[in-house]
């Protein structure tokens, strides 16, 4: 086993073109300006050209009344307006049911050459630099090269609409997804802020990557980022749940011996495999007050890891039902998973997270809360994000994105000084809620070509992120019998130099004398402070092998002279 799912291969990768299709004619930029123009660049705070909205009954066309205003004879309102460096985008709509907000700006964009856009929870291995696709769904924000400078564009954090990008060479189109479930959101008298539209035309003394990072900064205003940087390791990818409270202590005491001494103390962290659910009987799935019995007294092993040196830190699955849920607090898309619209759901919630924290757990993970409501993984979601003919127990008169917005400030407030790692969490909304973000999907104690998918694309392609939104986890190094050492240390020796978290799982039967030393020298680096690992040649390959890492370059040798082997 080397995911929690079955994971469906996606077809194989375009390559990278970097011809540009040039349009028959193409518009001028359409409106004032608020900055000096720069080549290639569209201005997006300004009134868009159209706005247009997808109601149950169909496509609204709206009228610009004024300046900063669109409506039509149904009462509907959409407003445009630059506040504080932004272009603030917001609904009312009284009477009709809306799904999709759709923002047009007409203008040449014919000079971008390549294009690099974000993912909805996790990234999949999928992440790259691609030329001209004007259907292509690009969650959140999106950047253009044209060979010298790099024009970014998007939403701030903590939208209340779900939003995506589409981009071709006549302009650019945001979408805002607020529909309920899958249903029409109903907002009856009250106005919704939908987001936040900001852009960064280009320096042309900038890399691409850096580039996206100051963007990364300007989505973000706030923050919440822990105080030292965090380390250590985490026991699913050599135990795959089959874990206990004999097995957690031997980790703590392997972490702690590989690591440097001082105040920063590396995490041990137990996975999925301490709850009723994963006992030998199997029962009791979605049952977080009392570990099963191989983990007997769980604040009792919270205390073992502090004492062995460690600090301690947990897995949940928050939303799974357990089988005692009542009826009414399931979500009618699946009954195995509780309603996050429902206050006693979240009073449920808000008790598990808090119950890990008084237990002792320093680190609390929570994972699946994106698949759970809708029921798809981020690969899945496109523009549909999960099927038709569902919403919420609560009714529809908030947006989805509200919804799990009140989610994560429920499993926030709970963990109180804990810190926070979202995983399959959407990652827009969870950046000011959790210290740490999982930025891609799993990477494998047993396979090769999955870590190297997952965790060099991830970091390559998400790294900008790191310390703008949240602490980028890319995912573990699974040290194994099973995978090669010689493949998996250019991974440890990546993530411990990357400036972002580096988390290792240890098998006990995999640390011969080479692993320990590379492990000690890794964590050392990890425990500190370092630079923002920067993919130097990003644009050209789904697998950056060239790194500036601590203000030095650095190769990697991923594939190998006899390639990679069939998917």
């Amino acid at each position: 086993m080397t995911s929690r799912r079955e994971f469906v291969e996606r077809a194989a990768m375009s390559a990278i073109g970097l011809a540009v299709p040039l349009p028959a004619a193409a518009p001028p930029n359409v409106g004032p300006l608020a900055t000096p123009p720069s080549r290639g660049f569209l201005d997006l705070l300004r009134p868009p050209d159209r706005v247009t909205l997808q109601t149950t009954t169909g496509d609204l066309a709206l009228q610009h009344a004024a300046a900063e205003r669109w409506t039509n004879d149904n009462g509907i309102s959409v407003t445009t307006a630059v506040q504080a460096g932004a272009l603030h985008v917001a609904l009312a709509a009284p009477t009709v049911a809306v799904k999709r907000l759709h923002l047009r700006w007409r203008g040449n964009m014919s000079d971008a050459r390549l294009i690099l856009g974000d993912a909805w929870e996790r990234g999949y291995g999928d992440l790259e630099w691609r030329s001209w696709i004007p259907d292509r769904v690009m969650p959140w924000y999106f950047v253009t090269y044209d060979g010298s400078l790099t024009h970014a564009y998007g939403v701030r954090t903590g939208a209340r609409a779900l939003c995506f990008w589409q981009v071709d060479p006549l302009g650019i189109s945001l979408w805002a997804d607020v529909r309920s479930g899958a249903m029409g959101v109903q907002l009856g008298e009250r106005t919704l802020d939908a987001c936040d539209v900001v852009c960064r035309a280009g320096r042309a003394d900038e890399s691409a990557f850096a580039a996206l990072h100051a963007f990364c900064r300007q989505m973000c205003p706030n923050p919440r980022l822990p105080s030292q940087p965090v380390y250590g390791s985490n026991d699913w990818y050599w135990a795959y749940g089959k874990n206990s409270a004999d097995t957690v202590r031997v980790d703590a005491q392997h972490i702690v011996e590989f690591s440097p001494t001082g105040a920063n103390r590396p995490f041990a962290v137990i996975d999925d495999g301490w709850q009723p659910g994963r006992g030998s009987d199997k029962a009791g799935a979605g049952t977080w007050d009392r570990g099963n019995e191989k983990f007997l007294d769980m604040p009792g092993v919270a205390a073992d890891i502090r004492r062995i040196g460690a600090r301690p830190g947990l897995w949940i699955r928050p939303l799974q039902a357990p089988a005692d849920a009542p009826d009414g607090w399931r979500l009618t898309r699946e009954r195995a998973v509780l309603d996050p619209s429902l206050p006693d759901v979240l009073q449920r919630v808000r008790d598990d997270i808090t119950r890990l924290r008084q237990w002792g757990f320093e680190l609390i993970k929570h994972d699946y809360t994106t698949f759970d409501v809708f029921g798809r993984w981020g690969f899945q979601m496109g523009s549909a994000l999960t099927r038709d003919g569902w919403t919420f127990a609560s009714g529809s008169d908030r947006t989805t994105a509200e919804i799990i917005g009140a989610l994560y400030q429920t499993i926030r407030a709970a963990a109180g000084e804990s810190l926070l790692i979202g995983c399959n969490t959407i990652s827009h909304l969870s950046a000011g809620h959790f210290e740490i973000c999982r930025v891609g999907d799993d990477t494998s104690g047993t396979e090769w070509a999955r870590t190297r998918k997952m965790g060099v694309n991830t970091l390559a392609f998400r790294g900008a992120q790191h310390g703008a939104f949240y602490v980028c986890d890319a995912d573990c190094v699974g040290v194994t019998n099973a995978v090669p050492w010689t493949l998996n240390r250019q991974w440890l020796d990546l993530l411990a130099r990357s400036g972002t978290m580096l988390f290792v799982s240890l098998a006990p039967d995999a640390l011969g004398a080479e692993q320990r030393r590379d492990l000690r020298a890794a964590l050392a680096l990890a425990a500190a402070r370092q630079q923002l690992a920067e993919p130097l040649d990003w644009q050209r390959t789904v697998y950056p092998q060239r790194w500036r890492l601590m203000g030095r370059e650095r190769n990697y040798e991923w594939v190998g002279i006899d390639g990679a082997g069939p998917p």
